[in-house]
């Protein structure tokens, strides 16, 4: 897991982070009006929720990524 927390203080339930996540780990809590992280296993680690929170209230960890191979055959 890549997206570790979302700090529920400094998060306002902007939405923000939901919009930039383009494979939906981040979802809304309604009743609470703040961000959640619902599917952290599908995390690619983009980093876009941490970079557009102007709150900064997501903390993504680093991941190092495994070198990708490719091959023509």
């Amino acid at each position: 897991m890549s997206l570790e927390n979302i700090d529920p203080i400094l998060c306002n339930g902007c939405g923000i982070c939901v919009d930039s996540c383009m494979v939906d780990v981040i979802r809304m809590d309604e009743e609470k009006e703040k961000a959640v992280i619902r599917y952290p296993d599908d995390c690619m680690s983009c980093y876009f929720c941490q970079q557009d929170c102007p709150e900064e209230a997501m903390y993504v960890s680093e991941v190092k990524h495994s070198p990708l191979f490719v091959a023509w055959g």
